[in-house]
């Protein structure tokens, strides 16, 4: 079974960090509505939706993503690189432990969930301004003995990696290469190696961030033109209107944290 954690829309929201994109009105009502519709697709797609409790003060806790990596061997507790946000790990670790061993990342390091993305085999993490150096090797040290290879990846022009880049899935159901999304123009395609990268659309750079729920890959509606594609590609896609949490620098993939229901006590899944 899949779970997703996800958190309701605080009302402070329109007091979000921002980095890269100019504030603007957060229509709340309608943000709400955005992330209902959210987590009725993450619920139809088959996951079970379990809601955190609320933050209300906390203005960007409704993006539980930042909050978490979690692997299929162990969950690692984020150290969120702004530090309005650190008072929203505790509630993401305590519904965590039920599913996986934690892992914490530690002072002086910094490391958001969003600028991790992990593949079979391969963890990409981007080196932005929420996650630094200290974090990305604490991850690396964390993960290596599940046998991920951490790479670094530079990330300047966008809040986090998975703005500019995220899995779609396989070519195939057989098991062909993985499909990346990506917008070449905010990170180095190259760095991903052998998988297919299929571009966003020019006109759309905010399109990269996709969530792929089973044989699903959720867009926002805003990006008509890399939906297409997608689907061009072969890919089913699912739209969910996302644009006013979009002004908070929020994706699709940063308002859910999902991963297999595998149970604490089954000592089998962890790496040491």
């Amino acid at each position: 079974m899949l779970i997703a954690l996800t958190r309701s829309v605080p009302p402070a929201i329109d007091q979000c960090e921002l980095t890269h994109l100019a504030r603007t009105p957060i229509d709340y009502a309608r943000a709400v509505a955005e992330h209902a519709t959210y987590e009725a697709v993450l619920a139809r797609l088959g996951c079970r939706v379990i809601r955190l409790a609320d933050l209300p003060d906390h203005p960007d806790s409704v993006f539980v993503e930042d909050a978490a990596v979690v692997l299929d061997e162990i969950a690692v507790i984020a150290r969120p690189g702004a530090e309005s946000r650190r008072g929203e790990i505790g509630t993401v670790a305590d519904a965590l432990r039920a599913y996986r061993r934690l892992a914490m990342i530690e002072a002086p390091a910094t490391l958001d969930g969003g600028d991790v993305l992990v593949t079979p085999g391969r963890i990409f993490v981007g080196m932005s301004g929420r996650t630094n150096s200290d974090g990305i090797a604490q991850l690396a040290a964390i993960a290596a003995p599940c046998g991920y290879e951490t790479i670094r990846v530079p990330v300047t022009a966008c809040l986090h990696l998975k703005s500019a880049v995220t899995l779609a899935g396989r070519l195939s159901p057989e098991g062909g290469r993985a499909a990346f999304l990506v917008n070449p123009a905010w990170v180095d395609a190259q760095i991903f190696g052998n998988v297919e990268l299929i571009e966003v659309d020019p006109s759309e750079p905010g399109a990269a961030n996709v969530l792929r729920i089973g044989d699903r890959v959720i867009c926002g509606t805003q990006y008509p033109r890399t939906r297409a594609r997608l689907e061009a590609a072969g890919f089913a896609t699912v739209a969910v209107p996302a644009g006013e949490l979009a002004k908070a620098e929020g994706g699709l993939t940063c308002g859910s944290l999902v991963f297999e229901a595998l149970k604490h006590e089954d000592d089998s899944t962890f790496c040491s």
